[in-house]
């Protein structure tokens, strides 16, 4: 998926520059590359470590754009930077770039997800501690692997790696299901009513097997409804 919201592009990049992950910077229409690192990022810039090669380094600084390519979680990332310069970071020398302003991250799903139905959305009931009401966030999507959902204008902090234990999750005619969920990520979708939300990608924690199980008969029930629908059945 393609994402725009710059806070996430800064934490996917943070988390590339802390694994040292090798980037490969392509220029010159895609035909030549350079093998580097992603040193620092900050909120407008970021850092990578100059090549070995002068004449390499001379034809990135010259080129109008440059193609950069690598992995994170098994997770092939793409994105474009403008132009290059270099500057002197922590007493070595590196190229500096503005922040790109979208970043693809390309991944094979691992479960089928399904986008909950809109006449009848699902609610995701988070606990509060102290015993106060838990706060219900809106579900967009679902699957064997995680669900998303629609934050909560307040009372949640929704920043990426927080998990949220106990959450419940009525499955209409199927089931409740119980489970932990780990905030993945975080950004701003513009829904069908031209409303902008922020969507968060969330993970299903250790989720036992009668859980699963709860899902996918949840899945399977609501694509049998779909194609009912569909073929004048229902």
């Amino acid at each position: 998926y393609l994402l725009r919201a710059k806070g996430e592009i800064v934490y996917h990049l943070k988390a590339v520059a802390a694994e040292h992950a090798l980037v490969a910077a392509h220029y010159g229409h895609g035909n030549d590359f350079l093998l580097t690192t992603l040193l620092a990022v900050d909120d407008g810039q970021l850092h990578l470590d100059v090549g070995k090669d002068p004449e390499v380094n001379r034809r990135l600084l010259a080129a109008d754009r440059i193609v950069c390519v690598t992995h994170h979680d098994k997770v092939k990332v793409q994105f474009a930077l403008r132009r290059l310069d270099t500057v002197s970071l922590q007493g070595r020398t590196a190229f500096r770039a503005d922040l790109p302003d979208r970043m693809l991250r390309l991944q094979r799903r691992e479960y089928y997800r399904l986008v909950t139905p809109a006449a009848r959305p699902l609610r995701c009931h988070v606990p509060m501690p102290g015993g106060a009401p838990s706060i219900v966030a809106t579900v967009l999507d679902i699957s064997g692997g995680g669900l998303a959902v629609v934050v909560p204008p307040a009372g949640l902090d929704f920043s990426p790696d927080t998990v949220f234990r106990g959450c419940r999750i009525e499955l209409p005619e199927v089931g409740t299901l119980i489970v932990d969920l780990r905030v993945k990520n975080l950004f701003e979708v513009t829904l069908r009513n031209g409303v902008e939300v922020m969507r968060s990608g969330c993970q299903f924690e250790r989720m036992p097997g009668p859980m699963l199980t709860l899902v996918q008969r949840y899945i399977l029930k609501v694509e049998r409804e779909r194609k009912a629908r569909e073929s004048g059945l229902a």
